[in-house]
Protein backbone atom coordinates (compact mmCIF):
# COMPACT_ATOMS: atom_id res chain seq x y z
CA UNK A 1 0.00 0.00 0.00
CA UNK A 2 1.40 3.13 -1.01
CA UNK A 3 1.70 6.02 1.61
CA UNK A 4 -0.66 7.97 -0.37
CA UNK A 5 -3.53 5.23 -0.52
CA UNK A 6 -2.88 4.77 3.27
CA UNK A 7 -3.70 8.15 3.93
CA UNK A 8 -6.80 8.19 2.36
CA UNK A 9 -8.00 5.00 3.88
CA UNK A 10 -8.08 7.34 6.93
CA UNK A 11 -9.73 10.09 5.44
CA UNK A 12 -12.24 7.55 3.96
CA UNK A 13 -12.89 6.48 7.62
CA UNK A 14 -12.61 9.28 9.99
CA UNK A 15 -14.64 11.69 7.01
CA UNK A 16 -11.94 13.62 7.78
CA UNK A 17 -8.94 15.22 5.88
CA UNK A 18 -5.29 14.45 7.27
CA UNK A 19 -3.39 17.46 9.07
CA UNK A 20 -1.87 20.07 6.58
CA UNK A 21 -4.91 19.17 4.00
CA UNK A 22 -8.46 20.70 2.75
CA UNK A 23 -11.24 18.82 3.72
CA UNK A 24 -12.03 15.95 0.78
CA UNK A 25 -15.13 16.39 -1.10
CA UNK A 26 -18.29 14.99 0.19
CA UNK A 27 -16.82 14.22 3.33
CA UNK A 28 -18.25 15.45 7.44
CA UNK A 29 -15.15 17.63 7.21
CA UNK A 30 -16.40 19.44 4.29
CA UNK A 31 -19.93 19.61 4.84
CA UNK A 32 -18.55 21.36 8.50
CA UNK A 33 -16.56 24.03 6.41
CA UNK A 34 -17.94 24.74 3.48
CA UNK A 35 -16.80 27.93 2.99
CA UNK A 36 -12.70 29.23 4.01
CA UNK A 37 -11.86 33.04 5.17
CA UNK A 38 -13.95 34.73 8.21
CA UNK A 39 -17.02 32.58 7.09
CA UNK A 40 -15.27 29.48 7.36
CA UNK A 41 -13.48 30.46 10.60
CA UNK A 42 -16.71 31.08 12.26
CA UNK A 43 -17.98 27.91 11.05
CA UNK A 44 -15.29 26.31 12.59
CA UNK A 45 -15.17 27.80 16.01
CA UNK A 46 -19.19 27.10 16.00
CA UNK A 47 -18.57 23.50 15.42
CA UNK A 48 -16.36 23.41 18.32
CA UNK A 49 -18.38 25.07 20.83
CA UNK A 50 -21.44 23.06 19.90
CA UNK A 51 -19.94 19.73 20.41
CA UNK A 52 -20.88 18.99 16.51
CA UNK A 53 -17.29 17.78 15.69
CA UNK A 54 -15.43 14.08 16.89
CA UNK A 55 -13.10 14.58 19.90
CA UNK A 56 -9.34 13.20 19.51
CA UNK A 57 -6.37 13.29 22.13
CA UNK A 58 -3.02 14.29 20.66
CA UNK A 59 -0.21 12.63 22.73
CA UNK A 60 3.34 13.77 22.06
CA UNK A 61 5.94 12.34 23.00
CA UNK A 62 9.71 13.81 24.26
CA UNK A 63 10.99 13.92 21.01
CA UNK A 64 8.49 15.74 19.14
CA UNK A 65 8.67 18.35 21.48
CA UNK A 66 13.16 18.73 21.72
CA UNK A 67 13.00 22.26 20.90
CA UNK A 68 10.95 25.44 19.86
CA UNK A 69 11.05 24.27 16.36
CA UNK A 70 9.66 20.79 17.41
CA UNK A 71 7.29 22.33 19.92
CA UNK A 72 5.97 24.64 16.98
CA UNK A 73 5.93 21.56 14.24
CA UNK A 74 3.55 19.60 16.80
CA UNK A 75 1.47 22.56 17.99
CA UNK A 76 0.89 23.18 14.03
CA UNK A 77 -0.71 19.69 13.58
CA UNK A 78 -3.15 20.79 16.40
CA UNK A 79 -3.68 23.80 14.85
CA UNK A 80 -4.51 21.89 11.47
CA UNK A 81 -6.46 18.98 12.83
CA UNK A 82 -8.35 21.83 15.30
CA UNK A 83 -10.60 22.84 12.01
CA UNK A 84 -11.69 18.89 11.73
CA UNK A 85 -12.11 18.08 15.36
CA UNK A 86 -12.52 18.99 19.17
CA UNK A 87 -9.04 19.03 20.35
CA UNK A 88 -7.43 17.91 23.96
CA UNK A 89 -3.62 17.50 24.21
CA UNK A 90 -1.13 15.21 26.49
CA UNK A 91 2.35 16.02 26.64
CA UNK A 92 5.43 14.50 27.81
CA UNK A 93 8.55 16.20 28.99
CA UNK A 94 11.35 17.64 26.72
CA UNK A 95 13.48 14.72 25.62
CA UNK A 96 15.92 13.80 27.93
CA UNK A 97 14.90 16.07 30.62
CA UNK A 98 13.08 13.39 32.89
CA UNK A 99 16.61 11.44 33.33
CA UNK A 100 17.91 14.22 33.90
CA UNK A 101 15.61 15.26 36.98
CA UNK A 102 15.81 11.79 37.83
CA UNK A 103 19.64 12.16 38.18
CA UNK A 104 18.82 15.09 40.48
CA UNK A 105 17.33 12.90 42.78
CA UNK A 106 19.95 10.30 42.87
CA UNK A 107 22.42 13.17 43.08
CA UNK A 108 20.36 14.06 46.35
CA UNK A 109 20.89 10.78 47.42
CA UNK A 110 24.60 10.83 47.40
CA UNK A 111 24.93 14.15 49.00
CA UNK A 112 26.08 15.84 45.48
CA UNK A 113 23.61 19.10 46.30
CA UNK A 114 26.20 21.49 44.02
CA UNK A 115 26.13 18.40 41.12
CA UNK A 116 22.14 18.66 41.83
CA UNK A 117 21.85 22.25 42.08
CA UNK A 118 23.50 22.97 38.42
CA UNK A 119 21.98 20.31 36.97
CA UNK A 120 19.04 21.93 37.57
CA UNK A 121 20.14 25.06 36.97
CA UNK A 122 20.86 23.81 33.38
CA UNK A 123 17.08 22.80 32.76
CA UNK A 124 15.98 26.00 33.67
CA UNK A 125 18.14 27.60 31.00
CA UNK A 126 17.08 24.82 28.57
CA UNK A 127 13.28 25.91 28.60
CA UNK A 128 13.88 29.42 28.96
CA UNK A 129 16.11 28.85 25.63
CA UNK A 130 13.00 27.44 24.24
CA UNK A 131 10.99 29.95 25.14
CA UNK A 132 13.71 32.40 23.58
CA UNK A 133 13.14 30.22 20.19
CA UNK A 134 9.23 30.34 20.73
CA UNK A 135 9.68 34.47 19.29
CA UNK A 136 6.50 35.06 21.18
CA UNK A 137 5.24 38.66 21.59
CA UNK A 138 6.78 40.72 24.45
CA UNK A 139 3.58 40.47 26.60
CA UNK A 140 3.00 36.81 26.17
CA UNK A 141 6.75 36.35 26.64
CA UNK A 142 6.95 37.93 29.81
CA UNK A 143 3.93 35.79 31.08
CA UNK A 144 5.25 32.74 30.09
CA UNK A 145 8.84 33.39 31.40
CA UNK A 146 7.34 34.30 34.68
CA UNK A 147 5.74 30.85 34.44
CA UNK A 148 8.69 29.36 33.80
CA UNK A 149 10.51 31.82 36.34
CA UNK A 150 7.85 30.57 39.15
CA UNK A 151 8.36 26.80 38.17
CA UNK A 152 12.05 26.65 38.40
CA UNK A 153 11.88 28.57 42.02
CA UNK A 154 9.65 25.52 43.12
CA UNK A 155 12.19 23.00 41.90
CA UNK A 156 15.21 25.15 43.54
CA UNK A 157 13.77 25.00 46.91
CA UNK A 158 14.32 21.00 47.04
CA UNK A 159 17.45 21.34 46.47
CA UNK A 160 19.59 22.69 49.57
CA UNK A 161 23.22 23.62 48.61
CA UNK A 162 24.59 21.83 51.70
CA UNK A 163 23.27 19.78 54.89
CA UNK A 164 21.25 16.74 54.73
CA UNK A 165 18.44 16.48 52.94
CA UNK A 166 15.89 13.58 53.31
CA UNK A 167 15.32 11.51 50.06
CA UNK A 168 12.66 9.14 49.29
CA UNK A 169 10.03 8.19 46.61
CA UNK A 170 8.01 10.78 47.00
CA UNK A 171 10.79 13.54 46.10
CA UNK A 172 11.87 11.59 43.29
CA UNK A 173 8.26 12.17 42.16
CA UNK A 174 7.84 15.32 42.57
CA UNK A 175 11.42 16.41 40.77
CA UNK A 176 10.53 14.32 37.77
CA UNK A 177 6.98 16.06 37.26
CA UNK A 178 8.65 19.03 36.60
CA UNK A 179 9.71 18.00 33.10
CA UNK A 180 5.82 17.72 31.80
CA UNK A 181 4.97 21.03 33.60
CA UNK A 182 7.44 22.89 32.08
CA UNK A 183 6.53 21.33 28.90
CA UNK A 184 2.78 21.92 28.73
CA UNK A 185 3.61 25.79 29.37
CA UNK A 186 5.61 25.89 26.60
CA UNK A 187 3.22 24.02 24.44
CA UNK A 188 -0.17 26.21 25.36
CA UNK A 189 1.98 29.19 24.33
CA UNK A 190 2.91 27.85 21.14
CA UNK A 191 -0.83 27.55 20.07
CA UNK A 192 -1.65 30.73 21.48
CA UNK A 193 1.32 32.03 18.91
CA UNK A 194 -0.66 29.94 16.16
CA UNK A 195 -4.45 31.49 16.97
CA UNK A 196 -5.29 28.72 18.85
CA UNK A 197 -6.72 29.61 22.62
CA UNK A 198 -4.93 27.10 24.77
CA UNK A 199 -4.58 26.13 28.66
CA UNK A 200 -2.06 23.94 30.00
CA UNK A 201 -4.06 21.75 32.73
CA UNK A 202 -1.76 19.90 35.49
CA UNK A 203 -2.93 16.45 35.81
CA UNK A 204 -2.51 16.13 39.12
CA UNK A 205 -5.60 18.24 39.37
CA UNK A 206 -7.61 15.08 38.60
CA UNK A 207 -5.98 12.34 37.99
CA UNK A 208 -5.69 10.50 41.23
CA UNK A 209 -4.04 7.81 42.07
CA UNK A 210 -2.25 5.18 45.15
CA UNK A 211 0.51 6.36 46.86
CA UNK A 212 2.66 3.94 45.45
CA UNK A 213 5.11 6.56 44.37
CA UNK A 214 7.04 6.23 41.04
CA UNK A 215 4.45 3.34 39.69
CA UNK A 216 1.39 5.10 40.93
CA UNK A 217 -2.15 2.83 39.73
CA UNK A 218 -4.67 5.84 39.09
CA UNK A 219 -8.05 5.44 39.95
CA UNK A 220 -9.80 5.38 36.93
CA UNK A 221 -13.62 6.11 37.89
CA UNK A 222 -12.26 8.95 40.20
CA UNK A 223 -10.07 10.52 37.73
CA UNK A 224 -13.05 10.58 34.96
CA UNK A 225 -15.53 12.34 37.45
CA UNK A 226 -12.60 14.58 38.36
CA UNK A 227 -11.28 15.36 34.89
CA UNK A 228 -14.95 16.16 33.40
CA UNK A 229 -14.91 18.78 36.09
CA UNK A 230 -11.72 20.02 34.98
CA UNK A 231 -11.40 19.34 30.78
CA UNK A 232 -15.22 19.78 30.02
CA UNK A 233 -15.31 23.56 30.56
CA UNK A 234 -12.43 24.26 28.65
CA UNK A 235 -13.42 22.11 25.34
CA UNK A 236 -17.09 23.68 25.64
CA UNK A 237 -15.56 27.22 25.56
CA UNK A 238 -13.60 26.48 22.33
CA UNK A 239 -9.88 25.96 24.04
CA UNK A 240 -7.61 23.31 23.98
CA UNK A 241 -6.81 22.02 27.51
CA UNK A 242 -2.58 20.79 27.06
CA UNK A 243 -2.27 18.23 29.96
CA UNK A 244 0.53 16.86 31.25
CA UNK A 245 1.53 13.22 31.22
CA UNK A 246 3.18 11.19 33.35
CA UNK A 247 2.36 12.74 36.91
CA UNK A 248 -1.26 12.15 39.11
CA UNK A 249 -1.26 12.84 42.71
CA UNK A 250 -2.12 10.99 45.93
CA UNK A 251 -5.28 11.13 48.24
CA UNK A 252 -3.18 13.44 50.31
CA UNK A 253 -2.35 15.56 47.56
CA UNK A 254 1.42 14.71 47.37
CA UNK A 255 2.58 14.37 43.80
CA UNK A 256 3.02 11.12 41.98
CA UNK A 257 4.16 9.59 38.49
CA UNK A 258 2.52 6.45 36.79
CA UNK A 259 6.04 5.17 35.96
CA UNK A 260 8.45 5.87 33.69
CA UNK A 261 7.52 6.35 29.67
CA UNK A 262 3.64 6.30 30.82
CA UNK A 263 2.52 9.46 28.85
CA UNK A 264 0.95 6.81 26.23
CA UNK A 265 -0.79 5.68 29.52
CA UNK A 266 -1.98 9.27 30.14
CA UNK A 267 -2.82 9.88 27.10
CA UNK A 268 -5.37 7.05 26.99
CA UNK A 269 -6.82 7.94 30.34
CA UNK A 270 -7.33 11.93 28.91
CA UNK A 271 -9.25 9.84 25.97
CA UNK A 272 -11.23 7.90 28.48
CA UNK A 273 -12.17 10.87 31.13
CA UNK A 274 -13.84 12.76 27.23
CA UNK A 275 -15.31 10.12 26.04
CA UNK A 276 -13.09 10.97 22.93
CA UNK A 277 -13.16 9.22 19.51
CA UNK A 278 -9.25 8.77 18.99
CA UNK A 279 -6.34 8.45 20.99
CA UNK A 280 -3.36 9.90 18.74
CA UNK A 281 0.27 8.68 20.02
CA UNK A 282 2.53 11.47 17.92
CA UNK A 283 6.15 9.48 18.01
CA UNK A 284 9.04 9.59 16.06
CA UNK A 285 8.82 6.06 14.31
CA UNK A 286 5.90 5.61 11.36
CA UNK A 287 3.48 3.25 13.72
CA UNK A 288 3.55 -0.40 14.85
CA UNK A 289 5.85 -2.97 13.60
CA UNK A 290 5.96 -6.84 13.53
CA UNK A 291 9.13 -6.45 16.07
CA UNK A 292 11.60 -3.68 17.29
CA UNK A 293 12.72 -2.05 14.28
CA UNK A 294 15.83 -1.00 16.42
CA UNK A 295 16.45 -4.93 17.03
CA UNK A 296 15.42 -6.65 14.24
CA UNK A 297 15.82 -4.92 10.21
CA UNK A 298 13.17 -7.15 8.44
CA UNK A 299 10.30 -5.47 10.75
CA UNK A 300 7.90 -4.93 9.14
CA UNK A 301 5.13 -2.14 9.37
CA UNK A 302 1.81 -2.14 10.44
CA UNK A 303 -1.66 -0.92 9.08
CA UNK A 304 -4.15 -1.88 11.07
CA UNK A 305 -4.22 -4.44 14.16
CA UNK A 306 -7.28 -5.56 16.46
CA UNK A 307 -6.04 -5.03 20.28
CA UNK A 308 -5.78 -9.10 19.94
CA UNK A 309 -3.04 -8.78 17.81
CA UNK A 310 -1.03 -6.04 19.39
CA UNK A 311 -1.56 -7.88 22.74
CA UNK A 312 0.28 -10.44 20.59
CA UNK A 313 2.96 -8.03 19.40
CA UNK A 314 3.71 -6.39 23.15
CA UNK A 315 4.26 -10.00 24.45
CA UNK A 316 6.61 -11.08 21.40
CA UNK A 317 9.04 -8.00 22.23
CA UNK A 318 7.58 -5.78 20.02
CA UNK A 319 7.86 -1.78 20.95
CA UNK A 320 3.92 -0.91 21.04
CA UNK A 321 2.81 1.05 23.79
CA UNK A 322 2.59 1.69 27.08
CA UNK A 323 1.33 -1.67 28.99
CA UNK A 324 -1.93 -0.08 30.44
CA UNK A 325 -3.07 1.53 27.15
CA UNK A 326 -4.21 -1.66 25.57
CA UNK A 327 -6.36 -2.70 28.32
CA UNK A 328 -8.43 0.81 28.91
CA UNK A 329 -8.35 1.05 24.97
CA UNK A 330 -10.19 -2.46 24.69
CA UNK A 331 -12.18 -1.98 27.73
CA UNK A 332 -13.95 1.35 25.76
CA UNK A 333 -13.26 0.48 22.37
CA UNK A 334 -11.27 3.56 21.85
CA UNK A 335 -9.03 3.91 18.88
CA UNK A 336 -5.88 4.50 19.08
CA UNK A 337 -3.06 5.05 16.40
CA UNK A 338 0.84 5.64 16.46
CA UNK A 339 1.84 8.28 13.98
CA UNK A 340 5.04 10.05 13.32
CA UNK A 341 5.26 13.47 14.46
CA UNK A 342 7.59 14.16 11.61
CA UNK A 343 5.58 12.43 8.53
CA UNK A 344 2.00 13.67 9.44
CA UNK A 345 1.13 12.83 6.12
CA UNK A 346 1.62 9.65 6.39
CA UNK A 347 -1.08 6.98 7.68
CA UNK A 348 0.46 5.45 10.77
CA UNK A 349 -0.98 2.23 12.61
CA UNK A 350 -4.50 1.90 13.75
CA UNK A 351 -5.07 -0.24 16.96
CA UNK A 352 -8.92 -0.57 17.02
CA UNK A 353 -12.25 -2.75 18.39
CA UNK A 354 -12.86 -4.32 14.28
CA UNK A 355 -11.61 -7.53 13.08
CA UNK A 356 -8.97 -5.83 11.35
CA UNK A 357 -6.48 -7.59 8.63
CA UNK A 358 -3.10 -7.60 9.30
CA UNK A 359 -0.91 -5.35 6.67
CA UNK A 360 0.11 -6.62 3.17
CA UNK A 361 3.11 -7.15 4.46
CA UNK A 362 2.70 -9.46 6.93
CA UNK A 363 0.00 -11.04 4.89
CA UNK A 364 2.53 -11.60 2.40
CA UNK A 365 4.95 -13.04 5.42
CA UNK A 366 2.36 -15.49 6.36
CA UNK A 367 1.78 -17.05 2.97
Amino acid sequence: MSSDQAQESVVEERGLAPAGRGPGPGSRAAALHPQSGAVGAQAELAGVLSGQLPLFVYKFGGSSLAGADRILHAAALVRDARRQARLAVVVSAMRGVTDRLLSIAQSLVEGAFGLARAEAEFLLYLHNDALRELHLNSDEHAQVKRDLQSLGRDLLQDLPLQGKRKVDAALFDRLASFGERFSARLFAAALAKLGVPASRVVSSDFLLTSDEFRNAKPDIAQSKRNGREVLRPLLEAGIVPVVTGFIGAARDGRITTLGRNSSDYSGAIVAHVLDANELVIWTDVDGVYTANPGAAPDARLLSDVTYAQAYALAASGAKVLHAEVLPLAAKTRLVVWVRNTFKPHARGTRIGPERAAWSEAVAEGAA
